[in-house]
């Protein structure tokens, strides 16, 4: 057995009852969940078959999540630090203690300027009470910096916005009647199973799947056809496609005519992009443009499922714009089983009550700076001045291990490492970010508090109710911040709700069945199963927009790093490097679990045989990825998942399990995508020698 044990079993004569719950963690599926309790003890973990995007299964991570809540290295007391930063040093403290501690040491610093305090948080848990509810409620009393979230999806989810009018798509359900599939920048099969187990339901029924990803993943080498674009590239092969649409005549000039604003400005410049054009840009063949174009404009109805990996470079937004407004000029829309899926988040939010779970008017009148997520490693190191406002001086952490996730990672584990800097976790166990604290706080898992979630795979919203009673000293996110507000003097009522008045409120109940809800722990948005046959977009003209106000008409950008925008730098590092997540981890979770992370063996750049030989590279062989930003040291495994001239640098590992105590994040960068403010991952030159 590995170190993630389960606990001792309760008597097999006890009697066992099923809680209703979800699943937390980032992934568009947000799971319903059948936890059987006997004694007090979780001792089955199902995915529930009535919820019809889970249909009963799980990922092998999820179905193991009892084992996380028991792990023998969970945090289960207050520590406090007693030895150097970054050496996860520490001693227990009671509650009282520490909580008197850290009020006292924030009431300090906001008497000076309350935004120099920050907090940092992100997707750990995407519940809407545990994630930003009562933390939210907190920092806007205090009047703390703001934080733009940034890190995963608002390049996508600003393009949609800007295309859309909201992050909106097609229903999950329906693709098992598209006759084409496109997965664009998604390897579904690790990411979004229970998307792919539709996909190939439609697969057996005779549609066409074809994958677009620089990596020939799991999910490529089981669809009909892989395109390895080169990474970055995904605006000129839309462009090109739009191009082949309007010379063939497969436009559909009645849906544009009717429900597209813009359109003139866009064909335009999509004339400029022929498929030997786009071919160049995107290391493909002018061949393999003109049949996706042909498959896409005369099969019916035809699915696009985009995913956020083809947004993470410079121009991933402008990406995002044009691969949107493909089911526009086609009317794949017409059909529920046409159209486009990338998140289904903006359909929750006439029904969710964030005002009222966030309380912005706490801040009354104020208006804090806001810290983009993406550059702590920057800011952590800036000194006060009048362009950026004071100091960071003090950081709560929670739902978030930046020092593992965020670029440059050199930069941000510099910043953790300041002794001025006051640092408090929220944590379920010691990641490299809590090694780095002043003090952590041991928090509940999902099955130990209440939680209300949306989803931005599909349209159903959940509730998530507490399983079983918290383990060691744990408490809830929003409980910490409800005892840190009463210590911090905040008696405002809205510091009074439980967490179940706010899992319970969460959503307008004249939108969200309570009823269903508290039978189901789930209930279905209401929302047209075509829901933009006849135009209806949540844009003001009810148009989709192919000339967006302030952003004008989407173009391919190129990335920050490649032979096109910096030659100079490409002769000196002359692979791309792209850093999809390991199969077996979900961003930085789980990789503290001794089993999925002896499946993943151990930190991996994968490499084309052709560019290793270049190199001398063998098998398994010990090699140092650098660029100017840093070294990562791992092993090479070569294999024709990487295309020439691209490696996959696999992710994403603590730093304290990395070969070399780093992790591939030493070498991606600060800069920001052309919308959404997001972080550009994917958009990294390096070079690869032998260690």
């Amino acid at each position: 057995m590995d170190a993630l044990q389960t606990p001792d079993m309760p008597a097999t004569d006890a009697p066992t009852h099923v809680v209703r719950g979800a699943c937390p963690h980032d992934c568009p599926d947000t799971c319903a969940l059948r936890i059987t309790v006997q004694a007090g003890k979780v001792v089955r973990i199902q995915g529930d078959p009535d919820h019809p995007p889970t249909h009963g299964a799980l990922c092998t991570k999820v179905s193991r999540y009892a084992e996380r809540s028991y792990h023998p290295e969970r945090v289960l007391t207050p520590l406090k630090r007693i030895g150097p930063k970054g050496a996860g040093q520490f001693e227990p403290v009671g509650w009282d203690e520490a909580l008197d501690a850290i009020a006292g040491r924030l009431r300090s610093i906001a008497a000076r300027d309350p935004q120099a305090i920050l907090p940092y948080s992100y997707a750990g848990t995407m519940g809407l009470v545990q994630g930003d509810g009562m933390a939210a409620r907190f920092f806007h009393r205090l009047g703390a910096s703001l934080l733009d979230r940034t890190i995963c999806s608002s390049a996508g989810g600003e393009a949609l916005m800007a295309t859309y009018g909201r992050p909106v798509g097609m229903h999950l359900e329906w693709f098992t009647e598209s006759r084409l599939i496109v997965i664009w920048g998604s390897n579904s099969i690790s990411s979004n199973l229970h998307f792919w187990t539709y996909a190939q339901q439609a697969k057996r029924a005779g549609a066409k799947l074809v994958c677009i990803d620089p990596r020939r993943t799991e999910t490529a080498e089981k669809c009909h056809q892989h395109i390895a674009l080169l990474p970055g590239t995904d605006g000129a092969l839309a462009l090109a496609m739009m191009h082949e649409l309007i010379e063939q005549g497969w436009l559909d000039a009645d849906y544009i005519e009717r429900h597209v604003h813009g359109w003139p400005a866009l064909l335009e410049r999509a004339l400029q992009w022929p498929p030997e054009r786009a071919a160049e840009v995107c290391g493909i063949t002018a061949d393999e443009v003109r049949s996706l174009a042909r498959d896409y404009a005369t099969t019916r109805p035809a699915a696009i499922r985009l995913n956020y990996g083809m947004q993470r470079v410079r121009g991933g937004g402008n990406a995002v714009r044009l691969i949107a407004m493909l089911p526009c000029l086609t009317g794949a829309w017409r059909h529920r089983a046409g159209g486009l899926l990338l998140s289904a988040s903006g359909w929750f939010r006439p029904a969710m009550r964030t005002a009222w779970l966030q309380r912005p008017d706490l801040l009354a009148g104020r208006t804090p700076r806001t810290i983009n997520m993406s550059t702590i490693g920057d800011d952590l190191l800036r000194e006060a001045s009048p362009g950026f406002g004071p100091k960071i001086e003090a950081l709560v952490v929670y739902n978030s291990n930046p020092v593992a996730v965020a670029p440059e990672s050199a930069k941000v584990a510099r910043g953790f490492a300041r002794e001025d800097l006051f640092t408090v976790v929220l944590e379920h166990f010691l990641t490299d970010t809590a090694d780095h604290a002043d003090y952590v706080l041991p928090a509940t898992t999902q099955l130990e508090h209440w939680d209300a979630h949306r989803a931005y795979g599909h349209t159903y919203a959940m509730l998530n109710e507490p399983a079983i009673a918290p383990v060691g000293q744990a408490r809830s996110n929003a409980e910490i911040f409800r005892l840190l507000a009463a210590r911090m003097g905040f008696d405002d009522p809205c510091f009074a709700d439980s967490d179940q008045a706010m899992a319970l409120g969460a959503f307008d109940p004249e939108q969200v069945s309570p009823q269903a809800l508290s039978d189901n722990g789930w209930a279905k948005l209401s929302i047209a199963d075509a829901p933009f046959a006849e135009g209806g977009f949540p844009t003001p003209s009810g148009k989709a927009l192919a000339d967006a106000p302030g952003l004008g008409v989407p173009d391919f950008v190129p990335n920050y790093e490649s032979a096109q925008s910096s030659p100079d730098l490409a002769r000196r590092y002359p692979l791309a490097m792209i850093s999809p997540p390991a199969r077996h981890f979900l961003n930085s979770s789980f990789v503290n679990v001794a089993s999925l992370r002896a499946a993943e063996r151990e930190p991996l750049v994968e490499m084309h045989p052709q560019d290793a030989a270049a190199r001398g590279i063998a098998q398994g062989a010990l090699v140092r990825v650098v660029n100017d930003r840093g070294t990562y040291l791992c092993k090479a495994e070569l294999n024709e998942r990487a295309r020439p001239g691209v490696v996959n640098g696999l992710g994403i590992w603590w730093r304290k399990y990395g070969l070399g105590g780093t992790n591939v994040n030493e070498l991606t960068h600060q800069q920001l995508t052309d919308i959404g403010r997001a972080p550009a991952f994917y958009d990294c030159l390096v070079d690869i020698h032998p260690a």
